[in-house]
């Protein structure tokens, strides 16, 4: 595979940037399989934006030669106060995760951090180093990875995480570091603060954040406007309503689709555009299929974003057709996730007696 076909392959949707593009095509020049990672908490139960979306793209790394990472946070958890903080369900937790993304990435290999940090001083030798680069108003800046805002009222455990994340990235000797745009804080402070320690600065992509289906709004984790709207609606477990998990019935994500925010003929911060961009038309050769009665028009098939926009934004699709469209789509790409822990169910027994939204 060419250089070019790998850089697109790394630039192909939900990518929404990668710094530095140069860098990215001077290391497929020099290492056959640079290194990738991404990085997960351990919480609740997965949902189509943190398993289907990202996943798509972490498999976009590994179809262009990289060795991925799906790095299981376990320690950033508890520091972040995941399923309560109880260690023990991390630890039971983490097993979910890694079954699936061993299923939905079977070419990444898994690393748990509590296992990367036992018996290892070097590590928390480079932590130290690592945190006499930054000032704490910096540190704390990158506080809004956590989901958190600036000014919350958080345990000093909390500032412990940005350094943990960034000496990860150091450990495993990642040549390049991926994450949804919500990440993007502490990748700017390593690019930043990894040459005057001498270390290795890896490229970093991030990926598009799957919106929620509920009605957008500004919550001010970020300045930017675009920024703060898509940190602010992602998808997320802690309205279960307004995400589609891995594990709904079909019937599940047709009821929440249906309910989801859709108005006629806006484009914007749709939720259900956001997911035909980013989950079905993904590729030139994508096609999404719209089926209505012939007296409404008949079943069309959508080519491109392009055309979607315009279609819908003139009023010529209607949302319930763009939403019953939406959640066939959805209902396929899910079903072989949900069957393959159908026979799995202790993974799932830790979610029994805690909020699973955490």
């Amino acid at each position: 595979m060419d250089i070019e076909t790998k850089v697109e392959l790394v630039k192909r949707k939900p990518t929404e940037e990668v710094i530095v593009e140069q860098e990215l095509c001077g290391m497929f020049e020099t290492h056959a399989h640079p290194r990738h990672y991404i990085g997960y908490e351990i919480s609740g139960y997965l949902h189509i934006g943190s398993l289907v979306l990202a996943g798509n793209k972490i498999n976009d790394f590994a179809e262009a030669g990289m060795h991925t990472i799906v790095f299981l946070a376990d320690w950033h958890a508890m520091l972040n106060n995941k399923l309560g903080g109880d260690w023990e369900k991390i630890t039971i937790a983490s097993r979910y995760y890694r079954e699936a993304f061993k299923f939905f990435c079977p070419k990444s290999e898994i690393i748990l951090g509590s296992d990367l940090y036992h018996h290892n001083d070097a590590y928390w030798r480079n932590y130290v180093y690592f945190s006499k680069q930054i000032t704490l108003a910096r540190n704390t800046r990158c506080l809004t990875i956590l989901g958190r805002k600036e000014g919350d009222q958080l345990d000093f455990g909390a500032y412990l995480y940005p350094p943990l994340q960034a000496v990860d990235i150091r450990e495993m000797d990642l040549d390049v570091v991926h994450a949804g745009m919500d990440q993007r804080k502490v990748h700017m402070l390593v690019r930043d603060a990894f040459p005057r320690l001498k270390w290795k600065v890896p490229v970093a992509v991030h990926h598009h954040l799957v919106g929620g289906l509920q009605n957008p709004t500004r919550m001010g984790y970020e300045t930017s406007e675009k920024l703060d709207f898509e940190v602010s609606n992602k998808m997320s477990k802690s309205v279960p309503d307004s995400a589609i998990f891995i594990h709904d019935s079909d019937d599940e994500i047709r009821r929440k689709i249906q309910g989801a925010y859709c108005p006629a003929k806006v484009i914007e911060n749709n939720p259900i555009i956001d997911y035909v961009d980013h989950l079905v038309l993904r590729s030139p050769e994508d096609v999404f299929t719209i089926e209505r009665p012939a007296k409404y028009g008949g079943t069309i098939t959508i080519d491109s974003m392009r055309r979607l926009k315009k279609d819908y934004g003139e009023g010529k699709i209607h949302p319930l057709d763009l939403k019953n469209a939406i959640s066939e789509c959805l209902i396929r790409i899910v079903a072989p996730i949900r069957r393959h822990f159908e026979d799995r169910h202790e993974l799932l027994e830790v979610y029994g007696d805690v909020d699973i939204t955490r």
